[in-house]
């Protein structure tokens, strides 16, 4: 582990091979014995003695340690004999020493000793305990089990957060590979710049100086892992905002929205959407205020928008109902929403009769189609005013003078990084880190087009020089492609289309991005995309969809000739009410006998939603409905009008079946009409 080779334990010498058999002969005899006084609760000297002499042999047996703490409990329950029970502690922490002399990385003996001194029972010795660890750190500096355990020491010795640091350094500058101090120094600075203590007010004065130190571990050995994270720890510091704020939102500051009377005959409810620069909690009634004449504020619930149902996310949802008794047909309707006072936003919501034609002769919806360039205007030819480019982001003075106090920090890493690649130019951490920087330095000042052919540069570098981890680089470098894609108006408005041909979306104009081709691997920087209403992703590498869910006005989405491989990994177009176009054509759903996202997922028996209708009517089909939960948990939770599935292993007749009676609503599949 970084970079260390594990040594072989294997024993080639006879005599010791003879002596290992000896004690696996003995530890048979003894685990029987043990188990017997654990079951039976019997904690006489002799039963515990057992213990010792097995954990002598194999300090890794945890139930021996866990009979031990049941022992250890029983027979001082009724003992207040100061010396008896100082004389308890101190033969447990013997036994412990016994066993990490053994085996100086065994979790259970490191845990029965901070179990033995966390009872508190008698005062701990901590020059003992802190002669005991630098022991250890002389034999083996990088052992973590130890370097966890002088953390928990110096918590209950209240050992300042300072001179911890100052430890670190020592242990670092005599051996720059030691991953462990360099972790625990991150650990350290990252609390210490966060009460801000004293001699840490400043983070700017700080960091710098954090930086230098590293750079000689860096350029000592670049090959070294154990730099390079605490280099990455450093520039997570400097790049990260010290507070969270709103980077983007639907609707956009000072816009009107006009939507179609169909909006209105349906009842829909209006989305309102913050996307925000990390994750956070409590967006509320307690912390965001809407005024309007027809929309009442205490009747907005805002949840986040998160795969895994945490309460905290990146994006904020809530939804409006804006028209009832009191709407007047011919009255835009003024909306005015507060973030803690912080953000402003004031759009218009007006109605438009213009007729959607909808639906063919026989009354079904049409079938939308990819590829019809006539039925598309390229925005290019067209005036693209009606797009916000210019407003999707928030400004902030404050956040801005922030980051360019460490704009002076990252210019001169990159210089330093630069310098180094010209000596070891095949150093991956140096290409990763550089491809690091400059995405921090392009976040507080654009580097523009030669920031982003760099990069590109950089991670496809990193793709032929370290094929382990190519999927990574993959997916940093598809970021990299995006972020350049939407940074602008003029690089945007290349992909986005106005589309004439969809019947589905209530919101005019309906625009069309397409990132079709791009080798994309995975999705980002969709803060920047809140107002897209049909997105063609096709024809990329993506595996998962993560971050689709803040695209709240998506009704068409085309992902096929991806390597999507199960249902699971589209959890997120379940926050996609508005979705009615789906084409999941040509990927991979079904080819894989294990689908590990399962893992990732809720099971069908804690899901919400109600399918219990539905697998009794499938059921009666003779289909095998637990091979088909996920699509139906899925499916289920969508109002589709038309779905593509066709080129996918799981397709065949009986799926089609269960994909038509779990979606009623369904007019389409896989180009022909449902009957």
């Amino acid at each position: 582990m970084h970079g260390r080779p594990r040594k072989s334990t294997m024993q080639e010498d006879p005599i010791a091979a003879a002596a290992l058999a000896a004690k696996s002969a003995r530890l048979r005899e003894l685990l029987p014995q043990l188990l017997h006084f654990h079951h039976n609760r019997i904690y006489t000297k002799e039963a515990v003695s057992v213990s010792s002499e097995l954990l002598k042999i194999n300090p890794e047996m945890y139930t021996g340690w866990n009979y031990r703490k049941l022992a250890f409990q029983h027979n001082l329950k009724e003992v207040s004999d100061t010396d008896t029970i100082k004389s308890a502690v101190e033969d447990e922490l013997r036994m412990v020493q016994v066993a990490l002399e053994i085996n100086t990385k065994s979790y259970g003996a490191w845990y029965h000793r901070k179990w033995i001194l966390g009872q508190k029972l008698v005062p701990a010795n901590f020059d003992h305990e802190f002669r005991l660890l630098d022991k250890l750190l002389e034999g083996d500096a990088r052992n973590f089990h130890g370097w966890n355990y002088r953390r928990f020491i110096a918590r209950l010795k209240d050992v300042s957060e300072e001179e911890e640091l100052e430890f670190t350094w020592k242990k670092i500058k005599s051996d720059f590979s030691n991953y462990s101090a360099w972790h625990n120094r991150s650990v350290l600075l990252s609390k210490l710049l966060r009460k801000k203590a004293k001699g840490f007010q400043e983070e700017g004065n700080i960091v710098p100086g954090e930086f230098e130190k590293v750079r000689d571990a860096l350029f000592t050995d670049p090959s070294d892992q154990s730099g390079w994270f605490y280099h990455l720890c450093l520039l997570q510091q400097t790049s990260t905002p010290p507070k969270p704020y709103v980077v983007s939102s639907w609707p956009f500051d000072k816009s009107t929205i006009e939507i179609s009377s169909q909006f209105k005959e349906k009842c829909e409810k209006f989305p309102i959407i913050f996307c925000f620069n990390q994750k956070v909690d409590g967006v509320s009634l307690a912390t965001v205020t809407v005024n309007s004449k027809l929309v009442s504020g205490q009747h907005i619930t805002w949840k986040p928008l998160s795969a895994n149902n945490s309460r905290k996310s990146k994006i904020w949802l809530a939804f409006l109902e804006i028209f009832n008794e009191n709407y007047e047909n011919s009255e835009p309707l003024s909306v005015e929403i507060s973030v803690q006072n912080i953000v402003h936003l004031n759009f218009v919501i007006k109605l438009s009769y213009t007729d959607h034609q909808g639906k063919n002769g026989d009354g079904l919806e049409q079938l939308f189609s990819w590829d019809c360039p006539e039925k598309c205007r390229n925005l290019q030819e067209t005036s693209p005013d009606f797009v916000y480019f210019d407003r999707w982001r928030v400004s902030y003075e404050d956040v801005e003078e922030d980051a360019k106090c460490h704009l002076v920090t990252l210019s001169a890493e990159i210089k330093h990084i630069k310098e180094l690649l010209l000596e070891w130019d095949e150093s991956k951490f140096g290409k990763l880190t550089l491809a690091r920087l400059l995405g921090a330095q392009n976040s507080v000042k654009s580097g523009g087009r030669s920031y982003f052919e760099e990069t590109l540069k950089l991670y496809d570098d990193l793709i032929k020089l370290d094929a382990p981890h190519s999927n990574y680089y993959r997916e940093e470098r598809s970021l990299v492609l995006l972020d350049q894609l939407t940074s602008s108006k003029v690089s945007l408005v290349k992909c986005c289309n106005r589309c004439e041909n969809s019947s589905y979306s209530y919101i005019n104009p309906q625009l069309c991005i397409h990132f079709s081709g791009l080798n994309l691997s995975r999705v980002g920087f969709v803060g920047r995309l809140l107002w897209v209403q049909i997105l063609d992703l096709s024809h990329n590498n993506l595996t998962s969809i993560s971050g689709l869910e803040a695209l709240q006005l998506l009704v068409c989405l085309n992902l096929s000739h991806n390597q999507i491989m199960s249902f699971t990994a589209l959890e997120p177009i379940k926050c996609l009410q508005s979705l009615k176009v789906l084409d999941l054509s040509f990927n991979e759903i079904g080819s894989h006998p294990v689908d590990t996202t399962w893992y990732l997922c809720s099971s069908p028996l804690s899901n919400t939603c109600n399918v219990t209708e539905i697998m009794e009517e499938v059921a009666r089909e003779n289909i095998q409905i637990w091979d088909f939960w996920e699509a139906i948990l899925l499916l289920k939770s969508l109002q589709l009008v038309q779905l593509d599935l066709q080129g996918n292993p799981v397709t065949n007749e009986p799926f089609r079946v269960l994909v038509e009676k779990v979606n009623p609503s369904l007019k389409w599949l896989d180009g022909k009409p449902v009957s």
